[in-house]
């Protein structure tokens, strides 16, 4: 679907993205996660030409981002950001049917992608519609945003860390409205973040970018069992999370059922089912598995991809 083939771009002279391969597939769910400089954002710009690169191609379906029209290549991208930009002189209606009236839709067509478009984000269209932006909170303008993005249905929608800025609980909220509009809409999603815990939450594939370079590519599950370098495993392990997930004891987990029931094999580590996440990743990095123990006496075994689901489930 997207394919970025040895990108090269520098800033001032200085490299900021060296060499970037990259392989999207289509109707994936692609996160890039990566701390402050890593290039994650640069590279999302490149996808649709909000930044050139310098050297090297971007293809969408094997035709080279340079060879669309600008502005077709941009209507059939929706885009996301931190701060959304609405159109303050705008009506919410007139924000989310902008695309679509630019593309041709006729008006009923518009009116109706509106109001379902609202209802699904969990805004009463009679109430939302004809209301501006400015009377809307943080976490309703972010709504709008996501609507406008996806109203015209384009087959690639891009976000640039969209809910960073917003309070924990609206910010889970919104992670679960755009999984729910994924599956809908089966479109293909690259995301931005700095959060792993976001990351392992919406991604269907989560690249580690450092540096300007990608460190490692793979399924939140294999990237927890195999992280490719200690970069890679320390941001795993240390992410930032107001929950602090990874000092949750195994007993946690046990009593919300991730974990397997199974006899445990005499060859696995163990680990007392009070030891926190973070003191059984290194093992689980090396082995497929860990049994758990309770007053000396094996109780299951626990995989990545449990810790995996359980953070998934607490994000």
């Amino acid at each position: 679907m997207i394919s970025l083939q040895h990108i090269q771009k520098k800033f001032d002279g200085k490299t900021v993205i060296n060499d970037l391969n990259l392989q999207i597939k289509q109707g994936e769910f692609f996160v890039l996660v990566g701390t402050s400089g890593s290039g994650k954002t640069t590279t999302l710009k490149m996808i649709n030409r909000l930044e050139e690169q310098d050297d090297g191609d971007i293809l969408i379906e094997s035709k080279k981002v340079k060879d669309f029209d600008l502005q077709d290549l941009r209507w059939n991208m929706g885009y996301v950001l931190q701060q959304i930009a609405l159109f303050p002189t705008m009506t919410v209606a007139q924000n989310i049917g902008l695309i679509p009236e630019m593309k041709g839709w006729n008006k009923q067509k518009v009116a109706a992608t509106v109001d379902r478009l609202l209802t699904e984000v969990g805004l009463d269209p009679e109430t939302y519609r004809s209301r501006m932006p400015s009377e809307l909170s943080g976490g309703e303008q972010q709504r709008i945003g996501i609507c406008r993005a996806i109203a015209s249905e384009p087959p690639v929608v891009l976000m640039d860390e969209p809910f960073s800025a917003l309070d924990p609980i609206s910010r889970n909220q919104l992670q679960d409205l755009v999984l729910m509009l994924h599956q809908r809409l089966h479109d293909t999603v690259v995301f931005v973040t700095h959060d792993m815990n976001e990351a392992l939450k919406l991604g269907d594939r989560i690249a580690v970018m450092s540096k300007g370079e990608i460190l490692q590519v793979d399924t939140p599950a294999k990237i927890a069992q195999n992280p490719a370098n200690e970069f890679v495993k320390e941001f795993f392990a240390h992410s930032n999370t107001e929950l602090n997930l990874f000092e949750t004891p195994l007993t946690e987990l046990v009593k919300l059922g991730f974990y397997q029931k199974s006899s445990a094999s005499e060859q696995l580590a163990t680990f007392d089912q009070a030891t926190p996440l973070t003191a059984v990743m290194d093992q689980l990095s090396r082995e497929k598995a860990i049994s758990i123990t309770q007053n000396n006496r094996a109780i299951g075994t626990l995989t990545a991809q449990n810790i995996v689901a359980f953070l998934k489930n607490s994000c």
